[in-house]
């Protein structure tokens, strides 16, 4: 087995923006984030040379190198499936996914480049015929994405050591980020993007759920400057200061939201006689008090935000100390990247 590196650039590649954080391994469980970037994308990527040109401007930003480089990517287009199946070696199952793409997973995935990883599971069955069949998670992305991407990294002057779905990046980052409870209880995690969210749950390290919704962050603010008249600057100020009218308005501009949430806690408490007790909540909107707080509310359970820096030992310059602890909100994904592959894995 090769030996785990030392250092990690993590990159998060969404459609909306670059995020980066370079992650180093100390003594014994102890990591370091010395480095982070951020960079918003224009609205159309038409080249490799062109992305390449754009994660080269992260790095330069970022500061720092290393020769190990994870990315985790947000695509509309992105497969990301929990099957059950009789228990087979993973090479085999891979390839068996490609090839019968329509029986396993009701898609064509011969265009695909797809992975998969038996999942492991605290509940034991009686019954020979349920105890013969495992769950397997499922992810892939079009081959011209995947091509796109490595080229585009090997353009900014490094290269892909890995590359993940920007979920399992993100399930990975709770994991480093609270492993009691993620060992030990059942979670929810709910990750609020620009254009659209993703619901993941868990229960004793298994993943049970994972969905993609199609609302973010961009939707919420569009839809409360459409109802309240007033510019997106003073429609985020309106909510720091918990304007009552506002609020209302955030209430609506949630719901479907809500109710997708609502829904999968549903799924989890009877299906698998599960309680859960908060929801940890990232995204841009995971950056309001006063929005946790309006979530929290309605679906009576507490919310709150969560960073996987907080894991670490933060050594960023002291320039940038200041601004920190707001912007690693959004650097969950970069973080669970980078750190699968300093742990080894």
């Amino acid at each position: 087995m090769a030996k785990a590196p030392t250092s990690v650039i993590g990159i998060d590649l969404g459609r909306y923006s670059l995020k980066s954080v370079l992650l180093q391994r100390k003594s014994g469980n102890r990591y370091a984030l010395t480095h982070y970037a951020s960079h918003l994308l224009p609205e159309t990527i038409e080249s490799v040379d062109q992305l390449g040109r754009e994660l080269k401007t992260l790095l330069k930003n970022m500061g720092g190198s290393s020769k190990t480089c994870a990315v985790g990517i947000s695509s509309p287009d992105a497969l990301i499936r929990i099957i059950e199946q009789p228990e087979t070696p993973v090479n085999i199952l891979r390839d068996a996914l490609r090839l019968n793409g329509m029986a396993l997973l009701n898609q064509d995935c011969k265009d695909f480049v797809l992975d998969c990883d038996r999942i492991p599971t605290h509940e034991q069955s009686t019954d020979p015929e349920v105890a013969g069949r495992k769950k397997y998670l499922v992810g892939g992305l079009p081959r011209a994405q995947v091509s796109l991407v490595g080229s585009a990294v090997e353009h900014s002057g490094t290269s892909v050591s890995a590359m993940q779905l920007a979920p399992i990046c993100a399930f990975n980052a709770f994991e480093f980020a609270y492993p009691e409870i993620f060992n030990e209880q059942a979670f929810f995690i709910v990750d609020i993007g620009h254009t659209g969210s993703t619901v993941m749950v868990g229960s004793k390290r298994e993943l049970i759920l994972v969905r993609s919704i199609d609302f973010g962050g961009k939707a919420l603010i569009e839809a409360l400057t459409a109802m309240s008249g007033e510019a997106r600057e003073a429609v985020i100020l309106a909510l720091d200061q918990e304007d009552e009218v506002m609020l209302e308005y955030g209430r609506v501009a949630l719901s479907s939201l809500i109710r997708e949430i609502q829904s999968s806690i549903g799924f989890l408490e009877h299906r698998h006689e599960e309680t859960v007790a908060k929801i940890f909540v990232s995204g841009g909107p995971a950056k309001s008090a006063a929005l946790l707080k309006m979530l929290g509310t309605e679906l009576g359970l507490p919310c709150e935000s969560w960073s996987a820096a907080a894991k670490c030992e933060v050594a960023v310059a002291a320039s940038r100390a200041e601004g920190f602890a707001l912007e690693a909100l959004d650097l969950n994904v970069a973080c669970g990247a980078a750190a699968e592959l300093l742990k080894g894995n």
